[in-house]
């Protein structure tokens, strides 16, 4: 199989330049793509170049052309290497880098438009344009989902790692009011204890257990009946917040969610929610969680192109790819409204764009995306 994917790769390079070579002469859109097409992140490079294709396919015009160059991964000297190899095809806009840890070096390039699916910053930066689910996005929508379901006092909890002023930054910049911080350790057995604390969990357990104690030497019915009810409690006492947004995910994410169970608070009163899921199906195996609530983007769309993919390639794509995907029809979609491509501000649009990702704008020279509230309830994805 690994076979039969490398002569479509390789057949797929060979399409792209033998088009670009007859078509110099005529008004073409060309459009570079940097990614690694060798080396350990090979896979993903792959799958870059694959969901290209198929935008391809669906914007079906011939005088649009992918060419791609093997940027490699974390390495500055390939990078600028494909960025010249691109440039000299007269390519002006290229689709990368992948990570933002590249853009000083694609900053370099000033002459040529960068639209990267990186999210650590919606706004533009100089030559390059952003376009992954950024976390203010992700924040606006939850925010705006907690005041229309009335929560007033929330938690923010993030980890203490290499992300955390990041994180900060960005918190203080959106000015949100009536939330509180609280950070915590990545060690899920440090992260029970300062959880406990959060919650107030020890004192909820003694007022139980004080409780229990009124009514353990009565024998009227309803002190009986009073005391089973209290038997079937871990704690007494509701936490001080109504609602959390924990901003991590994977394995971390499971680890808070469980300890939020643990300390038995109650979800009944408080909302989860959380942030950078992707439809991660294993969160239905956390059993413990009966509703967690995230932004996101179109599911439907998101299954859409992932079986449409599968289809052709016989392989489910990397999930980045579908931002590499919508850049392909956002590049396309300036060259057809501006009739060419010169610099950053002609992606500067008055109205919204509709993607596979979802609907996302530009204004101010910053990427907002709209994005649907969704849930994990009976191992399923639902709107909300």
């Amino acid at each position: 199989m690994k076979k039969i994917f490398g002569l479509i790769l390789s057949y797929t390079l060979i399409f792209f330049n033998i088009n670009l070579f007859g078509k110099e002469n005529i008004n073409i859109l060309k459009i570079g793509l940097l990614a690694p097409l060798s080396g350990e992140y090979k896979e993903l490079g792959d799958s870059l170049l694959y969901s290209l294709q198929l935008a391809l396919d669906e914007i079906n015009d011939r005088n649009v052309f992918i060419v791609p160059r093997d940027s490699g991964f974390n390495d500055t000297k390939k990078l600028n290497s494909a960025i010249r190899e691109i440039k000299a095809e007269g390519v002006n806009v290229i689709i990368g880098p992948i990570s933002n840890k590249d853009f000083p070096e694609t900053n370099k390039f000033n002459d040529t438009i960068f639209i990267s699916p990186s999210n650590i910053s919606p706004e533009f930066s100089n030559n390059i344009i952003s376009i992954g689910i950024s976390l203010e996005s992700q924040l606006n929508a939850i925010t705006n989902f907690l005041r229309k379901q009335k929560k007033s006092k929330t938690i923010i909890m993030f980890p203490k790692n290499q992300y955390e002023n990041f994180i900060e930054k960005k918190l203080e910049s959106l000015n949100l009011q009536n939330f509180k911080i609280f950070k915590y350790s990545a060690d899920p057995q440090v992260l029970t204890g300062e959880i406990e604390k959060l919650t107030n969990y020890n004192q909820r357990k003694k007022n139980l257990e004080l409780r229990k104690k009124m009514f353990e030497d009565k024998e009227d019915d309803q002190s009986i009946r009073t005391l089973e009810k209290l038997e079937q409690l871990y704690t007494l006492g509701d936490v001080n917040f109504d609602s959390v947004i924990i901003i991590d995910f994977g394995n971390n994410l499971k680890s808070v969610l469980t300890s939020l169970v643990y300390t038995d608070v109650n979800q009944d009163k408080v909302l989860l929610t959380t942030v950078n899921q992707w439809f991660d199906e294993s969160i239905f195996y956390e059993n413990t969680i009966r509703n967690l609530y995230y932004p996101s983007i179109d599911y439907k769309e998101f299954k859409k192109y992932n079986d449409k993919y599968f289809k052709k390639y016989q392989k489910y794509p990397n999930e980045i790819t579908i931002l590499t995907y919508d850049a392909l029809g956002l590049i396309y979609y300036a060259w057809k409204t501006n009739g060419k491509i010169t610099s950053i501000n002609d992606f500067s649009f008055k109205n919204k764009i509709k993607g596979k990702t979802g609907t996302f704008s530009f204004k101010d020279k910053k990427v907002k995306q709209d994005l649907e509230i969704y849930k994990t309830d009976k191992n399923k994805f639902i709107k909300f």
